[in-house]
C-alpha cells in the first residue's frame, strides 16, 4: 500500500513538472528575413530582445536569406510544408506574384496609424519600413552630380555600379525609374547607361562595398545612406541624388503564412509597428518609420521633406516588371 502511495505521488509529480514546462515553454515564431536584417549590427536582434522582453512567452527565430529573391524562392518551393510563420522583407515590386502564390493571411493589424507617401490598404502584407531609391556620391569627389536621371544617363564620365533586377530589389527599383522616365526608349537609355557602368552586381551589399572602395563615382541606393555615414562614422561627404523627374519608394513588408496559427507570430506582426520596433527599424536600416513617430532629427527631417516628392511606378505590376526586366536584359546584350 505504502509503495503504491509513493509510486502515485512519484507519478503526480512527474506528471505536474511536465505539464509545468511545457506550460512555460516559449512558442516560437519562425520569421524568414534576409541577413542584413537578421545580422548582430541589424535591427533584428534588438526587434527581437525588445518583443520577448514584451512578450516573455514567446520567442523569435530568425531564417536567414543572401537576399529576399532567395528568400521568396524558398518559400514557393516549400509551399504550405514551410516552417516559415512570417516572411519579412518582400516589398511592393514582389507582391503580386506573392499574392499569387496563396500562401499568405491576413494579418489583422490595423493600419490607421501607417504614414507613409502613399495609401497603404492592403491587409496580407504590412509595412515596416520604406526609403526612396536614389543615388549615392561622395561630395568632395563629384561636386558637380546630376541632377537628373537623364543628366546621368548621358554623361558618360560618370562611373556608375547599379544591381540585377532579377536578384536585387533595388536593382528592380532602378528599373521602374528608367521606364517611368524614358517609356518606350528605355532601351537605348539602358545602352546608354551601359556604356559607362563598372558592373552590375547582384545585391545592395556587393555594389554598395564597391563604391566604397571608389570603384565608382555612383551607387545606386536609398536617400537615406548618406545618414548612415553621417551618424554612425561622423562623415558627411556622402550624398544623394534627388532627380527632377521624381522617386521610386521601395516599401518593405511582412506577411503571415496561411495555415500556421501562432499567437506570438500574431503579437509580432503588431509588435513591427509599435515605436519601439519602428526607432530600431529606422535606425538600423537606415530607412523611414512607417509611423508618425519622432524617430531621430535627420530621419524626421527627411522623411518629412520626402512627402513633398513626385512618386514613381506605385502602379507598377509583375507582369509589367517581368517586361522592363527582359528589355534591360535584352539592351545590355544587343
Amino acid at each position: 500500500m505504502q509503495f503504491k502511495k509513493s509510486f502515485s505521488l512519484t507519478f503526480l509529480t512527474a506528471l505536474f513538472s511536465t505539464h509545468l514546462m511545457a506550460a512555460q515553454s516559449p512558442e516560437n515564431v519562425q520569421v524568414y528575413t534576409y541577413d542584413s536584417f537578421s545580422a548582430d549590427w541589424g535591427a533584428g536582434p534588438k526587434v527581437k530582445a525588445l518583443f520577448e522582453q514584451a512578450h516573455p512567452q514567446c520567442q523569435v527565430n530568425y531564417v536567414p536569406f543572401d537576399s529576399t529573391g532567395v528568400m521568396f524562392n524558398r518559400i514557393r518551393l516549400e509551399g504550405k510544408k514551410s516552417k516559415a510563420d512570417i516572411v519579412l522583407g518582400l516589398d511592393q515590386t514582389m507582391l503580386d506574384e506573392a499574392r499569387k502564390t496563396q500562401l499568405f493571411a491576413e494579418n489583422n493589424v490595423p493600419t490607421e496609424q501607417l504614414s507613409l507617401p502613399v495609401k497603404w490598404q492592403d491587409k496580407v502584407f504590412l509595412p515596416y519600413d520604406f526609403g526612396a531609391y536614389a543615388f549615392v556620391y561622395h561630395k568632395e569627389k563629384l561636386p558637380n552630380p546630376p541632377k537628373s536621371l537623364k543628366e546621368l544617363v548621358y554623361n558618360q564620365q560618370l562611373r556608375v555600379i547599379y544591381q540585377d533586377p532579377r536578384t536585387s530589389g533595388v536593382g528592380r527599383g532602378l528599373v521602374i525609374l528608367m521606364n517611368e522616365v524614358y517609356g518606350d526608349d528605355v532601351g537605348a537609355a539602358w545602352k546608354k547607361l551601359a556604356s559607362h557602368t563598372v558592373t552590375v552586381g547582384k545585391g545592395w551589399s556587393e555594389t554598395y562595398g564597391a563604391f566604397l572602395k571608389g570603384e565608382a563615382d555612383l551607387v545606386f541606393s536609398y536617400n537615406t545612406s548618406p545618414l548612415y555615414h553621417l551618424l554612425n562614422d561622423k562623415d558627411a561627404n556622402y550624398a544623394a541624388t534627388d532627380f527632377a523627374e521624381g522617386q521610386v519608394l521601395q516599401i518593405e513588408t511582412a506577411a503571415r503564412m496561411a495555415n500556421h496559427p501562432n499567437a506570438c507570430a500574431d503579437a509580432f506582426m503588431q509588435f513591427l509597428i509599435s515605436p519601439q520596433a519602428q526607432s530600431q527599424i529606422s535606425q538600423k536600416n537606415v530607412m523611414f518609420a512607417v509611423i508618425d513617430e519622432k524617430i531621430e532629427p535627420h530621419f524626421d527631417a527627411l522623411k518629412q521633406a520626402q512627402q513633398s516628392k513626385t512618386t514613381l511606378g506605385s502602379g507598377v505590376n509583375a507582369e509589367q516588371l517581368k517586361q522592363w526586366t527582359n528589355t534591360w536584359q535584352a539592351s545590355l546584350t544587343q
